[in-house]
């Protein structure tokens, strides 16, 4: 047999592998993902297992980083640090959480009620939409992964072993479909807002 290679050979689509991120440190991906953030002006964010380091606390970005071996230092300071790009007016976020995601414990409870105390302070930025997927009632279309999409011409879907990234227009355009299907079963704005008080009450 041949060797493996290192990344597949389709037109439009990449795959970047999680260990091969690793060994080049968590640092570079996080100053590739800034450089995506500054050149792009409408992101959107499906996120159904946890937080994004965008919207999260200190202490969340830590606990993410905390099982994978080596120095995170620097990989966790830029991820605060490309939070900065938030309240930027010529850009606008569009996030969606599930419910798990917004209550999967990964710090102790009073970190868990500060973290979605945030997530409800940034909901607040005018160009920010932050909307939260109760789990309840019919949705027939199930979450799949965690996937970003920059303007319209990039989408990044996460696994557990790397980062697929999509140039194709068609793949882009699924993942604008699906995120849509899931922002019609969001609640945003004041509601999205109660229901994240409700939930970090949970933890105090």
């Amino acid at each position: 047999m041949g060797d493996r290679p290192d990344s597949p050979q389709i037109t439009g689509m990449e795959w970047q592998d999680a260990k091969t991120l690793r060994r080049n440190g968590g640092n570079t991906k996080q100053i590739e993902l800034a450089a995506l953030e500054r050149t792009s002006t409408e992101l959107r964010y499906f996120l159904p297992t946890m937080i994004t380091g965008l919207l999260a606390t200190p202490e969340y970005v830590d606990a993410s980083l905390a099982l994978i071996p080596g120095d995170h230092s620097a990989a966790i300071a830029k991820k605060l640090e490309r939070q900065a790009v938030l309240p930027e007016a010529t850009k606008s976020f569009t996030f969606v959480l599930t419910e798990q995601a917004c209550l999967w414990p990964l710090v102790p409870a009073q970190a868990m009620a500060t973290q979605l105390d945030h997530l409800a302070s940034v909901s607040r930025l005018p160009n920010v939409r932050l909307g939260v997927i109760p789990l309840a009632g019919h949705m027939p279309k199930a979450p799949m992964n965690v996937f970003t999409v920059y303007d319209a011409s990039l989408a990044t879907v996460e696994v557990a072993t790397g980062v697929l990234v999509f140039r194709d227009s068609h793949d882009v355009r699924t993942h604008l479909d699906t995120f849509q299907t899931f922002e019609g079963y969001s609640l945003w704005g004041g509601d999205a807002r109660a229901r994240l008080k409700e939930w970090a009450s949970r933890h105090r």
